[in-house]
């Protein structure tokens, strides 16, 4: 099968493309066109194989995407390509908008134009998997909210949409399209929505990045508010088998939740990765005594938390990574990858603080 993966420079779209070269016998298309977070050093594993291909193209772009796909004639499409950062999205929403909604059509219309072209075993075979965030969901109670020894709610794939932020209604709005696109136009598609993804590649303006290079260099690690927001972590190579499964195995039409089952509040997150630095990186003090309480971000969600019980009854996927053991093998890679940390800060981005109204 050859399948192309738009976004596949960025995070979680390298994660995908050396999961599927590494592990598979499949071929890839990366369609990136490759933005501050896009980084073709993250494919440097795979980037000789000859089942890899790469394609500087814009998803706004429907000429380029429409010759990509008739050159290229992929089985399969994984729609990784979007702006991700909440607080970017508050700074400036309007890529955001460009690239998850207007991009997100540009792509199902030129998958459209080629499905239709294909013949009837091909058009059967082929698949158009959106890939998505839980944060469209909005946000759950926190612990603090409800009676004590009450369960508390998971996001479910059948929660309704309440997006809080730029970047969720972006992604929300995508997720509507994609799902249209199948029930006017009959396009075979299927929507996964993930948990906080973390791990080796992780562009440094996210929380977990950010905190082990500040901490390395002696400087503040920010937490936002009382640090008590939760978020469900999931291990970006364990999305990544997910993902695969999903769009090899998944049925037409459905919506597959992916989450970690790792639920930590933030400040939780940022001691233990001082903890772990403690144990790597010994100094005089603790790595703990860098921390700040800051500003909270706009409209901040509190907490987040997926019911995957579908994947794993449908699938049998399950995350094969702890919190602890994920995060421990995170901080070794950065810890091993500095020239790369450096590389994809180009100088558009040292670490500041954004999303501040």
């Amino acid at each position: 099968m050859k399948i192309l993966v738009t976004g596949g420079a960025g995070f979680i779209g390298s994660a995908v493309v050396r999961h599927i070269i590494g592990n598979t016998r499949d071929s890839v298309i990366n369609l990136d066109c490759l933005t501050y977070a896009g980084n073709l050093e993250s494919l440097g594993p795979i980037e000789s194989d000859s089942r890899y291909a790469f394609e500087q193209v814009n998803i706004c772009d429907r000429a380029q995407l429409d010759r990509v796909f008739l050159e290229q004639k992929p089985d399969a499409v994984m729609h990784l390509a979007a702006e991700s950062h909440v607080d970017r999205s508050i700074t400036g929403p309007k890529a955001f908008i460009e690239t998850n909604i207007v991009g997100t059509y540009n792509l199902l219309e030129s998958a459209r134009s080629y499905w239709n072209q294909l013949d009837e075993q091909s058009k059967k075979a082929f698949r158009f998997h959106h890939i998505s965030t839980d944060e469209v969901y909005g946000d759950l109670p926190h612990p603090d909210e409800v009676v004590e020894g009450s369960e508390l709610p998971m996001f479910l794939e059948t929660t309704s949409y309440s997006p809080s932020s730029p970047y969720s209604a972006s992604k929300a709005s995508s997720d509507h399209l994609v799902r249209a696109w199948r029930r006017t136009y009959g396009l075979p598609t299927i929507v996964t929505n993930c948990s906080n993804n973390y791990g080796p590649y992780h562009f440094p303006e996210k929380l977990i990045p950010l905190v082990i290079l500040n901490a390395l260099e002696g400087k503040q690690l920010p937490i936002y508010g009382k640090g008590d927001q939760i978020r469900d972590w999931l291990y970006v190579e364990d999305h990544a088998r997910a993902l695969y499964k999903v769009v090899t195995e998944g049925k037409i039409g459905e919506t597959y939740n992916i989450g970690g089952h790792n639920e930590k509040q933030n400040y939780e997150v940022v001691e233990t990765i001082c903890t772990i630095l403690d144990k790597l990186v010994p100094k005089d003090e603790p790595y703990k005594n860098q921390i700040v309480y800051v500003q909270d971000r706009p409209g901040h969600d509190r907490r987040y938390a997926i019911d995957s019980s579908k994947m794993q009854q449908e699938l049998g996927w399950a995350p094969e990574e702890t919190f602890e053991t994920g995060l421990e093998k995170t901080v070794r890679w950065y810890l091993n990858n500095q020239e790369w940390c450096r590389n994809v800060q180009d100088g558009s981005y040292q670490r500041e603080r954004l999303g501040i109204n």
